[in-house]
């Protein structure tokens, strides 16, 4: 994805030529929604939430400063939106007690499946409170660096660390918890 083409596209707008709306929209749809399932778990909402992230977008095209990127500015505003329409309408959490165990703790080489290993995993991520789920989600999912996700979530590079150190240990408590009670329950 070009920053090159997005500034060419944002001009275009700002210039009138609305259609070339539909460059960024194209672009971005994918990793806007994405974004936005990370936040809630749920598809349908997810394109929902994203949908209305471009409408703010278009709105406010005229307020991107171009002193970061427009990807940058756009997760941000995107961010913000998810966040508040969590705080709005909050995502139904799954208790971590209730998440399914793995089918096979066990298998040929010792450790989970891919497939299940991932589906727990953000599940479990899904579940921890939001300013722990929020850094993660950008950090890990979206591979932001600390910089992006601070500018992301308006918050000091500082506590994004803080945040992605308390999650990652709240993270690996609850999992080690259901991997162990697993293994237990297998004995």
């Amino acid at each position: 994805m070009s920053a090159s083409e997005d500034q060419v596209d944002v001009e275009r707008v700002l210039a009138g030529e609305i259609s070339a709306f539909e460059g960024l929209v194209r672009r971005w749809q994918g990793p806007l929604v994405n974004l936005a399932y990370r936040f809630c778990g749920d598809r349908s909402r997810a394109e929902d939430m994203a949908q209305e992230a471009f409408l703010r977008a278009y709105r406010a095209l005229g307020g991107w400063r171009k002193d970061a990127a427009f990807s940058t500015w756009l997760f941000a505003l995107a961010t913000n939106l998810y966040r508040s329409e969590l705080r709005r309408i909050p995502a139904r959490n799954v208790s971590l007690d209730d998440v399914p165990e793995p089918r096979d703790l066990r298998a040929i080489d010792g450790g989970l499946e891919d497939e299940d290993r991932d589906r727990v995993v953000r599940r479990a991520v899904l579940n921890l409170p939001a300013k722990y789920r929020e850094v993660l989600v950008l950090f890990y999912f979206h591979e932001m660096d600390v910089s992006a996700a601070a500018r992301s979530l308006g918050v000091p590079e500082g506590a994004v660390k803080a945040r992605l150190f308390r999650g990652r240990e709240i993270l690996h408590g609850k999992l080690s918890q259901l991997l162990t009670g697993y293994c237990l329950e297998e004995a």
